[in-house]
């Protein structure tokens, strides 16, 4: 039995979700050929290429931080630090001037031509909306249950997309293999490791990683006492608006009314940690399906606009919940910049102020489409 089927909340909470606001669309199952060709309305690749844009490891809850394939440290690397407000502007800290968005591009040293995604025409989704009113919290909803949801509801859409990788096909091969993805990276620049038996950083094939990840979310997510799973620990948030000001004064800063985020509904002290790790783990398995997978086999099976979807929506919770921080964002940097400049993360919203806007408008400006 899964997480929600136990928390009857949730369950209702996700079923009005999926037929509010917002309509979703269900992920089907891919074939297990996913090479088929017959069965796609798109040309192959070579004839519809981007346009030219311009030139048994442990437990990893202390996963090392991306970093350049050219060397792995002995040990995890220090987190980087803040960046200034100069950084964040895009500015020269020593000139004072302002980057251009040419500039800013430049600065993420992307490949050229750009990868397929980076392409406006190619940045679309499945459906129009604001997806913040799926991840905004309800008012009613108590903050650790909401995290838990929002880390269930987002694994398993992830892992509708490493299915499609990840299973073999007719002749015993997977798309994502030893071959194909020696390692588990996001572009030239960014590669991810696992920690060993012995808490050291090591590198593993992708699809190797995927299978570690599963696991261990997995886990995570069965295991009642991070994620409990008895319906009369659920609680309800405080609404100030409703509750005597006693009760309301109760809330505090850990979660309404508890030490720490979902304490009054069960959860334990270190959940969130957990949580914060899953999404670091499920961004950076997002961040390689785009780096390495997007046109093979996402847009050859018409699947594109259905991962973007789910990408965007996952973005804008993991910043809304805190559980990703800028510098983590960085993989996807070019993406988030392009949603936030062509509207898909509406302004407010934690993503738009991680991205950089004329990063974004220059590729939109590349991709042939006005930033009015």
């Amino acid at each position: 039995m899964s997480y929600l089927s136990h928390r009857p909340v949730l369950s209702r909470l996700s079923r009005a979700l999926q037929a509010g606001r917002l309509n979703r669309h269900v992920l089907t199952r891919a074939p297990s050929n996913a090479r088929f060709r017959g069965g796609t309305n798109k040309p192959a690749i070579q004839t519809k290429s981007p346009p030219n844009l311009g030139s048994g490891p442990a437990s990893p809850t202390a996963l090392s931080a991306s970093q350049s394939s050219s060397s792995l440290a002995s040990k995890l690397p220090p987190l980087p630090n803040s960046p200034s407000l100069a950084q964040t502007l895009g500015m020269d800290e020593n000139s004072g001037i302002m980057a251009t968005g040419e500039d800013i591009l430049n600065s993420y040293h992307l490949p050229r031509p750009l990868p397929l995604w980076l392409n406006p025409g190619y940045a679309r989704h499945i459906v129009k909306g604001n997806f913040m009113t799926l991840s905004a919290r309800p008012k009613t909803v108590e903050q650790g249950e909401w995290i838990a949801h929002q880390v269930v509801e987002h694994y398993r859409n992830l892992w509708n997309f490493v299915r499609v990788v990840h299973e073999k096909e007719e002749d015993g091969t997977t798309i994502c293999n030893s071959t194909t993805c020696p390692r588990t990276s996001a572009g030239a620049n960014h590669s991810f490791t696992w920690l060993n038996s012995r808490r050291e950083p090591v590198e593993l094939p992708a699809h190797e990683y995927m299978t570690l990840m599963q696991r261990w979310i997995s886990g995570k997510i069965d295991d009642t006492n991070i994620f409990p799973t008895e319906a009369s620990g659920v609680s309800f948030a405080h609404n100030p608006q409703y509750c005597p000001p006693a009760l309301s004064q109760l809330a505090g800063p850990g979660g309404e009314g508890g030490d720490w985020v979902g304490k009054r509904s069960g959860f334990p002290e270190n959940f969130v940690e957990v949580c914060k790790t899953i999404f670091r783990q499920m961004f950076r398995v997002y961040a390689h399906l785009y780096w390495a997978h997007f046109v093979e086999p996402f847009y050859h099976l018409n699947l594109e606009k259905q991962l973007n979807s789910c990408f965007s929506h996952f973005v804008l919770t993991a910043t809304a919940l805190d559980m990703l921080k800028p510098h983590e964002l960085e993989p996807m940097q070019p993406l988030i910049d392009l949603w936030a400049a062509n509207g898909t993360f509406p302004q407010g919203s934690r993503a738009y102020e991680y991205a950089n806007l004329r990063a974004g408008e220059k590729l939109m400006q590349l991709g042939g489409m006005s930033t009015s």
